[in-house]
């Protein structure tokens, strides 16, 4: 019976983290990279050139998916071609990519909401946070904190996918995975909001003149009318504490988000 090696997992396993995005293009995106990330697998399941050569077209059809998850999808795909090799019949070409088509929509899905939506939108703010006075330690804590976490989250899911094959399909996209991804993306999205209300600070300095009680003066026996200035930012904080925070941070989405200007653009519009 064939086994793969850990080398050969953990060949495959580096060809992906480091080279997930090699040779990209809009026509193959990580197609490349998939084939490379598989062929130290192939080469050691199969023993002719004839045979790998024809074992890793298996893997040319496009493929595209959030790269960090992604890694989940070519460990399935190990422990499927491992049981293919080891005379699986109903482990065709068309089971692998019917697999590998039907995961990387959803999976890049999650992906982009939890990883790139939530995660490192996270990692920023307190990056941000120790940063102040020009700290290197805010740089520093998340290139460590991203690059151990990332590795570790890739590789142990990489596994998982290997251990289960085809039926990690269920565990990915089934209902409670669906339910506990959306319990995350509400979470990620209270703890950016709270970040923007931390580390975003818009006031004005406006003053208010309003006119107050009518009062008697003594010396004239005539009634005059007091003015009073009010702060204007102190009324807002009053109504609505950060409104004007709130405010600037949904403009800078809207300009973002549906009028397409980039991050760059918007810094130094504002």
């Amino acid at each position: 019976m064939k086994k793969l090696s850990k080398k050969a997992l953990n060949s495959s396993f580096w060809r992906w983290f480091y080279g997930n995005l090699t040779c990209f293009s809009h026509e193959h995106m990580q197609t490349f990279a998939y084939m490379w990330s598989m062929l130290p697998l192939i080469q050691e399941l199969y023993e002719t050139k004839d045979e790998q050569a024809e074992k890793l077209q298996t893997y040319y059809p496009f493929f595209n998916t959030e790269p960090q998850i992604g890694s989940i999808v070519v460990g399935i795909t190990a422990g499927l071609e491992e049981a293919r090799a080891n005379g699986a019949e109903e482990i065709d070409d068309e089971m692998i990519n019917g697999i590998r088509a039907g995961l990387m929509g959803p999976l890049a899905g999650i992906g982009d909401s939890l990883i790139v939506g939530t995660y490192i939108p996270v990692l920023l703010g307190v990056a941000l946070g120790l940063s102040e006075g020009g700290s290197i330690i805010g740089p520093m804590f998340y290139i460590v904190v991203w690059n151990v976490t990332s590795i570790w989250f890739q590789k142990f899911i990489y596994n998982k996918g290997y251990e289960l094959g085809g039926s990690a399909v269920e565990v990915i996209v089934g209902e409670q995975a669906t339910a506990l991804r959306e319990s995350v993306i509400v979470m990620g999205q209270v703890i950016v909001g709270a970040m923007a209300a931390s580390w975003v600070n818009i006031t004005t300095s406006v003053v208010l003149t309003t006119a107050a009680d009518r009062v008697l003066d003594e010396a004239t026996g005539e009634y005059i009318v007091q003015e009073k200035d009010v702060l204007l930012q102190a009324s807002l904080d009053g109504a609505f504490p950060k409104m004007l925070t709130m405010l600037f941070v949904l403009l800078c989405w809207w300009l973002m988000a549906k009028k397409n200007i980039s991050p760059i653009k918007v810094m130094l519009l504002m």
